[in-house]
């Protein structure tokens, strides 16, 4: 995803939460309970069931409903794909029963926590949406069939439930806009995107044990270096620092250790950029880099960057 890709997406979050919040605010005497009626109005997508001995609806959207119960929805026991977005849930308890399911969007509801929820019954869902909720931590969410899992514009605060053994299939991350302060905690040997722009992120930790990420999204948190990148990341193509606290050259150096992979650096809006000039000092460090913030590494650039490497050879060679 490109960084203007993931501009366009966190807009679009953030278009849902304040839609959210105003129905809130202004509303709250309003809400409803899940009626068959409106569940009738919901539902398509006819296909035939599991068993293949009939056939039934398996897709319902209810999003925009005013709902703060739907408890009626357990005897939909064929769907597969369900949206309860934009609504004032904070139990989801009800969907147990639905054990076909496979794709649940539920943002900009009222979900406290996991402890207590449907996941541990839902083997086989593989997307899930709870962005815009009240989460705080992770305690409690299982996924042994997720592949993507989206917790943008919540309040968690660290991720220590994400290990390996709950979540081996999941290749796709989100967790922007939180209150994480460190990477520490996501031990997924088998992610592959990670985005966590706007949390309050100083540290990075942990990263040693996602070898397969390929794309890790920093933007707009208080890195003031990247230590903590590891040569474990063998695959990590797609760097985004944008917006940190990156104030010299020297805070770059760990950038060396996945030279071999990364093809694309955003490293825009730090102190550094302002003082330095950056894109010689990068690609010394990244010879095979592509892309560094919006422009492509020129021939003369990187002509430039190998001469300068060959001179610090030869300085070493001279003084050993």
């Amino acid at each position: 995803m490109s960084d203007l890709d993931e501009d366009a997406v966190l807009s679009d979050v953030e278009g849902e939460e304040e839609l959210h919040q105003g129905v809130g605010e202004d509303e709250k005497v309003q809400v409803c309970h899940l009626t068959q009626e409106t569940i009738s109005q919901g539902l398509s997508l006819l296909c035939r069931t599991g068993n293949g001995l009939g056939h039934a609806f398996i897709k319902l959207d209810l999003k925009n409903r005013r709902l703060n119960d739907i408890s009626t929805i357990s005897d939909y026991i064929h769907l597969r794909f369900l949206d309860v977005s934009n609504n004032h849930l904070s139990d989801l308890a009800p969907l147990a029963s639905l054990t076909q399911l496979l794709w649940l969007k539920a943002d900009n509801n009222a979900v406290a926590c996991f402890k207590g929820q449907p996941f541990a019954q839902l083997t086989y869902l593989q997307w899930l949406s709870m962005a815009g909720n009240r989460l705080t931590d992770l305690d409690g969410l299982v996924g042994p069939a997720l592949e993507s899992l989206n917790l943008t514009g919540n309040s968690i605060q660290r991720v220590n439930g994400l290990q390996c053994g709950c979540f081996a299939n999941l290749v796709t991350l989100e967790l922007r806009g939180n209150h994480l302060e460190t990477t520490d905690g996501i031990n997924l040997p088998n992610l592959q995107r990670l985005y966590l722009a706007q949390n309050a992120i100083k540290r990075l930790e942990g990263l040693e044990r996602l070898e397969r990420l390929t794309t890790l999204h920093l933007r707009d948190n208080q890195l003031d270096s990247l230590d903590g990148l590891s040569p474990n990341m063998k695959c990590l193509q797609y760097l985004n620092v944008r917006g940190n606290a990156i104030l010299d050259e020297n805070a770059l150096r760990c950038l060396g250790l996945v030279s071999k992979s990364l093809r694309a650096l955003v490293i825009s809006e730090n102190p550094l950029v302002e003082t330095t000039d950056y894109r010689l000092s990068v690609l010394i460090l990244l010879p095979r880099l592509e892309r560094l913030d919006k422009d492509p590494v020129s021939p003369e650039e990187r002509t430039e960057a190998k001469e300068r490497i060959q001179e610090l050879k030869e300085e070493e060679i001279s003084d050993p």
